[in-house]
This record gives structure tokens, sequence and C-alpha cells, in this order.
């Protein structure tokens, strides 16, 4: 790091943090810290999926397919993102969940970074 600036690969750094990228579980000298948002970029395998919901969300999240076929899980519709560029965008007390159709690469934006923040899998 100079003057500040980090410059970094996704894919490398990612693995470091459970593919989050930036919030405020980097050190708050690191100018990935933020206390503002979260970033995650999320490299997943065909059938690969997060079998527990998440439940009780104080977040509001975007998440954008880089490639692959992506499915999106929420209460009352499923969302398939298939083509680069589609993106999906909920708020708070939105319980989802997601699996990976094909090898696929989502960018999250999470906001705010919630520290301790843990979801709340479904029963």
């Amino acid at each position: 790091m100079i003057d500040g600036v980090y410059v970094g690969r996704a894919a490398a750094d990612a693995a470091l943090d459970h593919g989050w990228l930036l919030g405020h579980f980097k050190d708050p000298s690191d100018p990935r810290h933020s206390e503002a948002l979260e970033i995650k970029w999320g490299v997943h395998s065909p059938g690969e999926e997060r079998a527990r919901w998440v439940r009780g969300e104080e977040r509001t999240a975007l998440l954008v397919l880089i490639s692959g076929r992506f499915r999106l899980r929420f209460p009352r519709r499923d969302v398939l993102l298939e083509r680069q560029g589609d993106y999906a965008v909920w708020g708070p007390g939105v319980d989802h969940s997601w699996c990976a159709e094909e090898d696929s690469v989502v960018l999250t934006v999470r906001w705010p970074s919630v520290p301790g923040h843990r979801a709340v899998p479904l029963d």
C-alpha cells in the first residue's frame, strides 16, 4: 500500500475474508475498512447454495451477476440472474437465500456495514 491506496486482485483478496473485500471487519488502518458498506466477490460452483435462509436482515443489498447463472430466493419468488449485469436489490427485513446454477461470479454490496452482525438461520 502506497499513499493510502490499496491495489489488489478480487479473487485472491476475497479468499482471505470469506469473499468480503471491504467492510467494518478490515483493520481501521486499511483503506478497505468501511462502516458505510461491505463488498463481496463471490465465486460459486454449480449447485452451491446457501441452505439456511438469512432472516432478520438489517441491511440493504445489491447483488450483480458478473458471469454464470445465479438464483436468488425470496419468500414470495425466485429471481434468476442469467446475463452479465443482471442484478437485484433488496432492503432490510427481506429474507433470502441463493443457489448457483452454473459456475458463477457475483458482486455483492451491502450497507451499512454492521459490526457483529450474524444471519439467523431459518429453522
